[in-house]
């Protein structure tokens, strides 16, 4: 709902009322004209203040709206900026991360193949207990 429709119906709904209550009221038919002539002009100048506000209302937040949206286009662009930046100084921190992994990983590759030959290739101990063991027999 916009603002100008409530002030309206607000407008509206406060001269009905003031009228219904100057029509109701006992009064001679002098006294009542009177009454309702300054009553009109009180409501037009309220009706007219009542205006006014709103038009400056609508003006600050159209303001406001416009000097928002200078500062909020900066930041985004000094945010995209900086994380640009950010990518760039630490590239070579990845990229030597990334070597490093890699030869950790050969490294482990190298542990695991010569531990599969080391539990292939019978040690000299256990030679030497099974030759035992057979001449026993």
């Amino acid at each position: 709902m916009k603002a100008s429709h409530f002030f309206l119906g607000l407008a509206a709904g406060l001269a009905a009322g003031a009228a219904t209550t100057l029509f109701s009221a006992p009064q001679s038919g002098e006294e009542l004209r009177t009454s309702m002539k300054t009553a009109s002009s009180d409501w037009k100048e309220k009706l007219a203040d009542i205006k006014e506000q709103v038009a400056k209302l609508k003006s600050s937040i159209n303001v406001l709206t416009e000097e928002a949206k200078g500062p909020v286009k900066d930041a985004v662009g000094e945010l995209q900026t900086s994380l640009a930046q950010w990518q760039e100084d630490t590239a070579p921190a990845k990229e030597h991360l990334q070597l490093e992994i890699m030869a950790m990983q050969a490294s482990i590759d190298d542990l695991l193949k010569t531990i599969e030959k080391q539990k292939k290739t019978p040690k000299k101990q256990d030679t030497e207990d099974a030759i035992e063991t057979e001449d026993k027999n």
